[in-house]
Parts: C-alpha cells; structure tokens; sequence
C-alpha cells in the first residue's frame, strides 16, 4: 500500500514538470516574437521619419498655394465690385434724371443712398482708374441732393397757402390748420435722409423757416395794424379802456398758429432741430411783433396820463402769451422777454410820472372856486386809480420788480437804469396787490398836499380852506367806498382821516372867533354867588355895574353879527352833503353851549324886546338845524 501510494505521487509530480515545460516553450516564444514586433517598430519609424522628411516641404507649398488662391479671389471680388457701380451707373442716373416726383419718393432715395454707399467704397480703393468713376458719381449725388431738396421746397410751398384769416380760427376757438398727414411722411422723409447725409447745417431747415415764416407772418401782419390802428384817439383825454386795443386778439393768434406751427416741426424734422427751426420760423413775425409793440410804446409815451393802462395791458398780454408758449414749447421766452422790454419800461416809469403828473396838474391850476367846490382834478384822479384796478394783474407784477415806494422820483430814476431786472431787485415775499396799495396811498396824499397848497394860494379865508379840502376828501372816500379800491385800501386810510382833521380844524377857527363873543367874567371873590334857575339872569344883571351891562349888551350884537355872517357863509359854501353835515355838526357842538349858557346869564339884558338878545334858545337850535 506504501508503494501504491509512492507510485501515485512520482506520476503527479512528472505531470507538473511537463505542464511547467509547455509554460517555459510558450514565454519563450512571445519573448521572440516581441522583439520582432520591436525591430518592426522601428523600421516604421524610420520610414515615417523619411516620409515626413520628404512630404512636410510639400504641405507648406501647398498652404501658400492656397492663400495665393485665396487672395485672388478676393481681388477678383473687389475688382467686381468697384465695377459695379460704374456698371450701374447709368441705372443710377436715369433714376436721378427723374426726380423724386416721377420716380417715386422712396425708389428715390434708395438710389441716392445707393450711389453715396458706391462712392464710399471706390474711395476706400483709392485705384486711380477709378477717378472719373468717384467724380461722375459725386455729381449725381450733388445733383440728387439738389433735385431732393427742391422737392422739399415745392411740395412745402404747394401745401402753404399766402395767408389765412385768424378771426375765423380765434372767434370759433378752433386750432389753426396743420399740414396734411401724407406730406409730413413724405418732408419727414426727405429730412430724415438730408438731416443725416447733411455736413453742416441742415439746409431744410432754412428752407422751411422761410417759407412757413412768410406763411404766418402775412397772416398776423393785418392784426398787427389792426393793433397800432386802434390806440389811436378820438378824442385827446379819453382814458383807455380795458380790451380796446387789437393786441389782445393779435396774441391769441400768434399763440394759436405758433403751436400749430410747432406740431407740424415736430412731425418732419429730428427732435434736436425742433427748438432752432421752431425759432427761425417764427423769427419773422417776431420781428413784426416788436415793431408793433415799439409803435404802441412810442403811442402811450406820447399820451401817457390817459394811454399807460395800455402798457399794463400789453405787459399782461405778452406775458401769457410767453408763458403758454413756454408751456407748449419751451420755446421763445427770451425773445418776447426782448419785444415786451420797451413797454414793460414805459409801464414802470408811468407809475412815478402819473404821481408827478398830479402834482403839476394841481400845481398849474390858477383859480380855485371861490365857494369851496372840488376841482375835477380830484376825481380824475381817483379815475385813474380806479382805472389802474382793473390791470391789477400787470400792475402788480410791475410793482413787485420796482419794489414797494419804487415809484418815487429818486428810487425810479435809479430803477430805470437798470436794462433787465435782476433777482437782487426783487423782494420774494412781496405782495403786488399790497404795494400797489400804497402807491394809492402815496397818490392820495400827493394830491391832498398839492391842493393844500394852492388852497393857501388863491382862497381866502381858513373856513375856506377847510370847506375845499374836505370836499376833496369826501370825494375819494366816495370813489374809493363805490369802486373795486375798496378792498385794497380798506383800513389804510388814516392819512385821509388826518386830512379831514385838518380841514375841520380850518373851519373851527371862524367858529372860535364867534365864541369869543360868548366869554364872559365871573367874579370868584363875591361873598354872594348868583343864583340858579329861571331868576338867574335878573339876578346877575343886578349885580352888574353899568359898563358891564354895556359890555354884555355889546356882545351880543357882536355875537348876533358874527353868527349871522358864519351861518351866511355857510350856506353860501358849496359843500358835499356829508361835508355839509359834518360842518354843522361842528359848528352845533362849538357854539350852541356856549350860547346857551350866555343866554341863560344874561338874556334879562333887553327884557325880550330882542333889540339885543336876538336869539333864545329854540330859535338858535333851529338855525343849527337848519345847517344840515
């Protein structure tokens, strides 16, 4: 069993050294066959090496043959292209020889901007067999540019009447006519090309400016007669009156067709070129304006006491007017800032010669009424002012660039010097209607001292005096209390109190001489005083020595003389009815005490015969009465 076992393990032993001989055979041979892969490798590399050798000059002539190719094709293609244009140059031509009208707006254009892109190319080639080229071409882009441009011109002037009648458009309120739809497109289309091909200005621009500026010139021009026509006078004092004058309605059209005019700039040309065309379109009848509105200044300095409520009007009017173009447009301010100037100025210098003008007026009267009536002056001048209410807008506005008290001569001198106003000359918080408000004031006084004055001249007398002031003041009081002054000097008329003070004051000295009469002497160191009661005259006439009688006696008739010729004096005064009043009033107050009292003491004197004691108590009270 030993040996069986010993027999089995030599036979598996010889079986594994013949599988590990079949192993060593096969290593061998992928061990020869490796190193002929490895020779054959690098034979391949070696031949590569002398294929790259001989085909890498090859590849090389090759890339340059085909940029060479490249290149020729590309002149080639150049060289088509630069001959195109001189081929379709007559193409071009005959599309050019046609205008725009026949061949049609927009084939036009396509041509003109065919022919610019055609030249810039041969210029960029700079051949110089393409010289005539360039210059044939620059001449039909010359000749179209022209021929486009006098298109622009005859369609615009085909669609611009001469003029038209504004009342017809201002009277209905309807807006001023614009251009039709369809020739906008085609002007905006002609601008958008020139506007972008043009070097400098754009020459369409000019062209519209001359042709739309005669348009609304000539449609203005009868309005702007119109409004130099009606400031003439009929008559030499007549005032001006509200609304009379042709500017208000001259405005209203220049503002209507204006913002037409600037619609219709909108719509053809680019928004940089609104505002320029837009002014020297309306240079022109701009221009007009200012010469009207120089004729209407020359016109109010020439009447200005009557005609500077036209400046004020003029002023107001112009302003909106530039205020709604300015709305509108934004547009013009400063030029119709420039037109307004002259009349703005006379507008201001009037509010100080209208004050000067009072005191000459007063001051060359050379006779007063000798019954104390007022002047016309006075009312004239509450005319004026009353007048002044109904431009209040302007004149306030004119009040508050003077400055309150700007009126007076030394501050208007100073003002008027100044061309334009500048920030500095305005108070902010300023009220115009207040200012204006004191310039009344300042007027009113103006006129009171100017009439007292000549009162003390050419009247005789104080109660005279008193009399004329104080119809004077009942007079503005009047005319302010019934007129649109009121609220503005309602509570600033203390100086007008301190007048009729003084008036009242001239007509109590007559009143004073005649109570002089009515003083008597009481003597205080008589152990006895006089009795009281109805017995009280018999009881001092006793006690009178005979002189004293006399001289008791003697007043009376003094007083009774006196009084007579104040009371007929009275009457003979021309007096306004509260005047007249307020006289008597005065007059009662004074004397009728006084009288009463002396009549109470000594009546007794004549026993009531009356040869002395003209009046007792009753009688004189209706004499007093009989005052109001």
């Amino acid at each position: 069993m030993a040996v069986g076992l010993a027999n089995g393990r030599h036979a598996a032993d010889e079986e594994a050294r013949a599988e590990v001989d079949v192993l060593n055979s096969r290593l061998e041979k992928t061990t020869q066959l490796t190193k002929k892969i490895q020779a054959c490798l690098g034979r391949l590399e070696a031949t590569g090496k002398s294929v790259r050798d001989v085909s890498g000059p090859l590849t090389g002539e090759t890339k340059k043959l085909q940029v060479l190719g490249n290149n020729i094709e590309a002149v080639i293609s150049a060289i088509e292209r630069l001959r195109q244009p001189a081929d379709s140059k007559n193409d071009e031509e005959a599309i050019i020889r046609q205008g725009p009208e026949k061949a049609g707006l927009s084939n036009y254009l396509n041509s003109i901007k065919r022919l610019n892109k055609a030249l810039a190319d041969m210029k960029t080639s700079n051949l110089r067999a393409n010289q005539q080229t360039i210059a044939d071409l620059q001449r039909l882009i010359k000749s179209g540019n022209t021929q486009l441009e006098n298109s622009f011109d005859k369609m615009l002037r085909a669609e611009t009447p001469r003029a038209i009648e504004p009342l017809q458009y201002t009277t209905k309120k309807t807006p001023f006519p614009l251009l039709t739809q369809d020739k906008i497109s085609r002007l905006s289309l002609m601008n958008s090309y020139v506007s972008d091909n043009s070097l400098s200005d754009n020459p369409l621009i000019k062209m519209y400016a001359d042709v739309r500026g005669q348009y609304l010139s000539q449609t203005l021009v009868n309005l702007a007669y119109a409004s130099v026509n009606t400031a003439k006078k009929k008559s030499p004092d007549a005032i001006y009156r509200a609304g009379t004058n042709g500017i208000g309605m001259y405005a209203q059209a220049m503002e209507g067709l204006f913002v037409a005019e600037y619609d219709n700039i909108c719509n053809i040309f680019m928004r940089q070129d609104w505002g320029p065309a837009f002014q020297m379109t309306c240079q022109a009848p701009l221009a007009e304006l200012a010469r009207t509105i120089r004729e209407l200044n020359n016109h109010i300095k020439a009447h200005l006491n009557t005609d500077c409520y036209l400046a004020y009007e003029v002023t107001e009017i112009m302003s909106n007017l530039s205020n709604n173009l300015e709305e509108r447009t934004g547009e013009l301010k400063a030029t119709l800032a420039a037109a307004l100037k002259p009349v703005r100025e006379t507008g201001k210098s009037s509010l100080a010669e209208l004050l000067e003008d009072t005191k000459r007026r007063v001051g060359g009267v050379q006779v007063l009424p000798s019954d104390g009536s007022p002047v016309p002056i006075v009312s004239e001048t509450m005319q004026r002012l009353q007048t002044m209410v109904d431009f209040l807008r302007p004149i306030s506005s004119i009040m508050i660039s003077l400055g309150d008290g700007g009126w007076r001569s030394g501050a208007a001198a100073n003002a008027s010097m100044d061309g334009i106003p500048s920030l500095a000359s305005f108070d902010i918080g300023a009220d115009g209607k207040e200012i204006f408000a004191h310039y009344c004031t300042d007027m009113i006084d103006a006129l009171m001292s100017a009439l007292e004055q000549k009162a003390r001249m050419l009247l005789k007398g104080k109660s005279l005096w008193g009399v004329f002031l104080a119809n004077s003041v009942t007079i503005i009081e009047r005319m302010i209390r019934d007129s649109d002054l009121r609220p503005l000097l309602e509570g600033r008329l203390s100086s007008l109190d301190a007048w009729r003070k003084k008036a009242k004051s001239f007509y109590a000295e007559a009143c004073k001489d005649v109570s002089m009469h009515l003083f008597d002497v009481i003597h205080t160191n008589r152990s006895q005083r006089p009795p009281s009661g109805s017995n009280e005259s018999a009881s001092i006439l006793k006690g009178l020595s005979s002189k004293d009688k006399d001289s008791i006696k003697a007043k009376f008739q003094q007083f009774n003389a006196s009084f007579d010729e104040l009371v007929a004096r009275h009457k003979t005064y021309s007096m306004e009815r509260e005047v007249r009043q307020m006289f008597a009033k005065d007059m009662q107050q004074i004397l009728e005490p006084l009288y009463n009292r002396f009549w109470d003491r000594y009546h007794e004197i004549d026993k009531g015969k009356g040869k002395y004691v003209k009046y007792d108590k009753s009688s004189i009270a209706a004499v007093f009465i009989s005052l109001f």
